[in-house]
């Protein structure tokens, strides 16, 4: 047959073979292109917004200027961070706290990383005079006051500060 057309039995009459093959692979890609484009808000769906990666992000802070017994707050996944610089006097209090700890030597693998529990566990910090805290209250959910000083309060008579 060569170049003649083939007979379309719809219409009765021909059908030009190459314009057939171009017009089904123009539509192949087409449709492909069309799927791609419609894959990609879809495949974006999965990664985290922008927002979600910010609210995750490091927080870095000038803690130089921060003076003993103060607290620096800062905000990371929207909980409050605490950032304390510790009095000697604080560091001297914290063992005669230790009945009061569920863990005062931080023993509990899955609750302390092993650079704290290798460096210091008694003051679970790198740096005895930095503690660093996230602000809630463990048992409403609440960010509790600082009371820094060491002495009696109205709501313990031999506070050790905190």
């Amino acid at each position: 047959m060569g170049n003649e057309g083939v007979l379309d039995p719809v219409e009765g009459g021909t059908v030009d073979a190459g314009r057939r093959r171009f017009l089904t692979a123009t539509t192949a890609v087409v449709g492909a292109a069309g799927v791609g484009v419609a894959a990609v808000p879809f495949i974006k769906s999965w990664f985290p917004s922008q927002r979600a990666q910010l609210a995750g992000a490091p927080v870095t802070a000038d803690i130089s200027a921060l003076a003993e017994g103060e607290r620096m707050i800062l905000e990371w996944r929207g909980q409050p961070i605490w950032i304390v610089k510790r009095s000697q006097a604080i560091l001297q209090a914290l063992p005669t706290l230790n009945d009061q700890l569920r863990d005062p030597e931080s023993e509990n693998v899955e609750q302390q990383p092993d650079y704290i529990r290798e460096a210091s566990p008694e003051l679970r910090s790198l740096k005895p005079e930095s503690s660093v805290l996230v602000g809630l209250c463990t048992h409403l959910g609440c960010s509790p006051e600082m009371v820094a000083q060491i002495g009696p309060a109205p709501f313990d008579p031999e506070w050790k500060g905190g």
